[in-house]
């Protein structure tokens, strides 16, 4: 099996961004923190290949980006399309919400996590998938 070691660089970004949430990163956290959404774990700026996702829960393989206006410039939206087939391809899920959705919609948004985190098929954790998931 193929292992694979984050760059200190990157592992580091990951660190500084979890200290420095934008409001709507912060709110969504207070849900999602401590297994608060129906006893799911989810992780904060988790470091994925050269990428760092917004939340991400292993057990349902289930990724969360919170996007800014900034994302609807042609030249993000492109990287966002390559990044999302990435991470589709690696079978996780991904949600994607607009910050004023969070802010604005907030029952909305976490009625859609919730409805989303009961239909995804539960796969067993373990520290070796844990492991392979990173390669």
């Amino acid at each position: 099996m193929k292992t694979y070691t984050l760059p200190p660089h990157l592992l580091q970004y990951a660190r500084n961004m979890r200290h420095q949430p934008t409001d709507a990163e912060h709110v969504l956290w207070q849900f999602l923190r401590a297994r608060r959404m129906g006893g799911f774990k989810f992780r904060r700026q988790h470091p994925f290949k050269h990428y760092i996702l917004d939340f991400y829960c292993l057990e349902a393989k289930l990724a969360i980006e919170l996007d800014g206006g900034q994302h609807n410039e042609s030249s993000q939206l492109e990287y966002d399309q390559k990044r999302t087939l990435l991470i589709e391809q690696h079978s996780i899920r991904l949600l994607r919400y607009w910050n004023n959705q969070v802010l604005q919609a907030l029952d909305d948004v976490l009625e859609n996590i919730w409805l989303h985190l009961h239909t995804i098929p539960l796969t067993p954790t373990s520290l070796l998938e844990e492991r392979a998931f990173l390669s």
